[in-house]
């Protein structure tokens, strides 16, 4: 018997693909001698679309064609594979049970083991089902057969569809190249429209505000006319010019302060959504002038916040921190102002990198969006002071947008769609943190909060 094993298992390796390292399927031999499975060999000459060498040797055959399959080999693989099956079946009456030195005769479906007859009568396997071995072997090779032609199936269907992938239908790299063309042509004439619009708004205003300083200066010559008139002729004319002078002078802000104007730049806040980060307030920031939700996510003035009515624009202000701060990267957060006519809106850092000369010194410092009210009107303002626009009406989302690396930080009407002002090339050397503050309140009034939207709210305002 251990003779006839011997003999099989050098048989064994003559009908064996040195790819797949199983009896052959189909065998083809090539120019160089070597045999292999004709799926194998096709599918690594597939693979090898410039080089169709022998997997084993290397040699490369002169005829290109595809060798048909070996029928005698074929044959061969088949006797080999029913001796083996013979000679595996003979050989089972060898394998003895380790404790009752009895030949394994019986299966045991549930433990899945072979056994012999006084086990089966054990405990152990009293109430198991058994089965006898060849019928269980037989099963167990109908399902191993069942699941290699799923198998052959699948590798069939992978190997269509990597042919698929290899000549698509469809060319999507042409497809989206031209959809992302069409974009930027979109936004390049968005940008020109834009820019079309700025300069012919700018022309606008300054016609006004040269209208409106021709007007002071009629104003100044007839008050300095009329200073040389008689008495009587004075106070004839002093009624109109006194009107006219309280008309101009009431003007003065409006002409002298310029108006926010809105530029919508398409898609921009949906792009930035994806920088998108949750942030929550550090309630160890909180005063007793501010309080804030049990959420960390709304803050809101108290009574208690007093404002200097006579000089508002000095009063104190109480700002609180994010829980959260930022080293690197880019992140986008929006803040709900709506039910707030003054709010403040910013980031915060312990150093900032400065020059002064050839030292290099850093400092910690703050940059701002502030919304004030004057009157009837808002004013939007930057800290550092660059900024101080008019606005239509209060601004009721507004959008952070910060990127650590090239020190940028911009501030957009999420509502609008537009810009409001963008912070450029700042130094940074340190951790951002950004900053809230509600306040100051309007003397006289009761402010809403002021709410952080969490990450997943909508990008338009509703």
């Amino acid at each position: 018997m251990a003779a006839a094993m011997e003999m099989l298992q050098k048989l064994q390796k003559e009908i064996t693909c040195d790819i797949c390292t199983s009896y052959f399927c189909d065998p083809v031999t090539i120019e160089c001698g070597h045999s292999f499975c004709q799926a194998c060999l096709s599918l690594i000459w597939r693979v090898r679309t410039t080089n169709f060498s022998c997997p084993e040797c290397r040699q490369v055959p002169q005829i290109r064609e595809f060798p048909a399959v070996n029928g005698c080999l074929a044959k061969l693989t088949e006797v080999c594979k029913e001796l083996s099956c013979q000679l595996l079946q003979s050989s089972e009456g060898q394998h003895q049970c380790a404790s009752h030195k009895k030949i394994l005769k019986l299966f045991c479906e549930d433990d899945q083991t072979a056994v012999c007859v006084r086990c089966s009568q054990s405990p152990e396997h009293g109430a198991h089902m058994l089965s006898p071995v060849e019928e269980a072997a037989h099963r167990c090779r109908e399902k191993l057969q069942h699941i290699l032609s799923q198998v052959a199936k699948t590798v069939e269907e992978a190997e269509t569809l990597l042919a698929k992938e290899e000549r698509p239908d469809v060319d999507w790299h042409w497809i989206i190249n031209a959809e992302y063309y069409k974009l930027q042509e979109f936004l390049l004439e968005e940008e020109f429209r834009c820019l079309k619009r700025i300069g012919q708004e700018q022309r606008t205003t300054q016609e006004k505000i040269s209208q409106h300083m021709q007007r002071l200066q009629r104003l100044i010559e007839d008050l300095q006319e009329a200073g040389h008139k008689s008495n009587v002729e004075m106070l004839q004319d002093v009624k109109q010019l006194l009107g006219r002078s309280k008309s101009l002078l009431l003007q003065r802000d409006k002409a002298v302060t310029p108006e926010m104007r809105e530029y919508a730049i398409p898609v921009m806040i949906e792009m930035l959504s994806q920088f998108r980060v949750d942030i929550t307030i550090d309630p160890k920031s909180a005063c007793s002038y501010v309080t804030v939700s049990d959420d960390l996510k709304s803050i809101k003035a108290e009574e208690g916040w007093q404002v200097d009515t006579e000089d508002p624009e000095n009063s104190s202000y109480y700002s609180l921190l994010a829980d959260q701060a930022f080293s690197s990267g880019r992140q986008y957060w929006e803040v709900d102002v709506s039910q707030l006519p003054q709010w403040i809106l910013g980031v915060y850092t312990p150093y900032l990198r400065r020059k002064r000369g050839r030292n290099v010194d850093s400092c910690a410092s703050v940059f701002l969006l502030r919304c004030v009210k004057k009157e009837d009107d808002y004013y939007l303002q930057t800290c550092p002071e660059s900024l101080n626009h008019r606005v239509k009406c209060p601004v009721p989302r507004v959008g952070v947008y910060l990127e650590y690396k090239t020190g940028t930080l911009v501030f957009f009407n999420v509502c609008q769609g537009s810009l409001i002002y963008s912070f450029q090339s700042l130094p940074f050397i340190a951790p951002i943190t950004p900053i809230f503050c509600p306040g100051p309140p309007l003397p006289g009034t009761k402010s809403g909060p002021m709410t952080l939207c969490p990450a997943n709210f909508p990008c338009a305002c509703s």
